[in-house]
């Protein structure tokens, strides 16, 4: 029996003429499953798809459980607790806010030209030469590839990151202090998203996690290490809510011991990302301006991860050192 709640079940297709190992990009499902709800899903070969079931016929199963016993296989309990970790925060709710329209996770999903230029004229219009002339340099081989954009229902709906950090008509100081202390710009994405909900952009850093690391999406990564930028750079939010910074203490507590240790070696060389940001984070957690429990178990996270993958916290930040700091448009510094 699977356990009710939220669950994610990946697949990946079997190339048939190829090496018995090669398989096709992964596509994941996430599913909400009630108490003794049964869930029908048909194999679609020519999509290579996992597809719903019509409601009338998973109900006409249930009068034939008993005959499916032996085709059963055994939930892998062993790993339950570990999901339970990753997905705490995702609920039904999440799913049908976050999941593409088409339903689907796609790790390699499908993409489309914006213009199909499928005449001479067409490509003539863009300044595009004749596709049998000769290529002269790899900007121009570049320059004749067409735009591509993702199928329409198959993006993942997650939450526009704010692309200025600071207000309109802000001063050389406000710019400087925006950008040091992101609170400003989690502010609006919490007002955007979440208004007066806070907590569920946890729900959406552990959904972002979980499409990167069993759905082998990019994008996924891409929007976790997004979030977590935020929420590890806004100091004067995370004192003001403390709640909410001892639960993402607990998640990225679960989420970090998952991650393959090779995967950290990535993350280092990418600019120091990750030890980075999280320095900052606790420049502000471990100091005594800092909610106590959440100090406590701030100090206990860095340990951790010290002793584990030998990161050194001490080190003077990065982002301590002079920065250049671009003014806003229309800024006249002799007023």
């Amino acid at each position: 029996m699977v356990p009710p709640g939220v669950h994610f079940v990946h697949y990946s297709v079997k190339r048939k003429d190829g090496a018995a190992s090669e398989t096709g990009p992964r596509t994941g499902i996430f599913l909400h499953l009630e108490q003794k709800e049964i869930r029908l899903l048909h194999w679609n070969p020519q999509d290579e798809l996992m597809v719903p079931a019509p409601e009338e016929e998973a109900e006409k199963l249930r009068e034939q459980l008993t005959s499916l016993d032996p085709f059963l296989g055994p939930y892998p309990y062993e790993s339950l607790r570990c999901w339970v970790s990753l997905s705490s925060h995702i609920n039904k709710e999440v799913i049908g806010r976050l999941q593409p329209v088409c339903g689907n996770i796609y790790a390699f999903p499908e993409v489309l030209p914006t213009e199909n230029m499928t005449h001479t004229e067409d490509r003539a219009k863009h300044n595009l030469p004749k596709y049998d002339s000769g290529c002269q340099s790899y900007k121009e081989g570049m320059s004749r590839l067409p735009l591509m954009k993702q199928k329409a229902g198959t993006e993942i709906r997650f939450s526009q990151l704010p692309a200025k950090l600071y207000p309109e008509n802000a001063t050389p100081a406000e710019v400087t202090k925006h950008s040091m202390d992101l609170s400003y710009a989690l502010g609006c994405l919490l007002e955007t998203n979440y208004p007066g909900q806070p907590l569920e952009v946890l729900a959406e850093l552990q959904f972002s996690f979980v499409c990167f690391l069993l759905g082998n999406v990019y994008e996924g990564f891409e929007q976790w290490k997004g979030l977590l930028n935020l929420l590890c750079r806004s100091e004067t939010f995370a004192l003001q809510q403390p709640d909410l910074y001892s639960e993402v203490i607990s998640i990225l507590y679960h989420q970090l011991a998952q991650v393959p240790t090779d995967f950290f070696i990535d993350i280092v060389s990418q600019d120091n990302f990750l030890t980075s940001t999280l320095q900052v984070l606790f420049s502000f957690l471990c100091s005594p301006s800092a909610d106590k429990s959440v100090r406590k178990k701030a100090m206990r996270f860095r340990a951790h991860l010290t002793k584990k993958f030998q990161w050194d916290f001490e080190e003077e930040p990065l982002d301590c050192a002079p920065i250049v700091v671009q003014l806003p448009e229309g800024w006249d510094n002799t007023a």
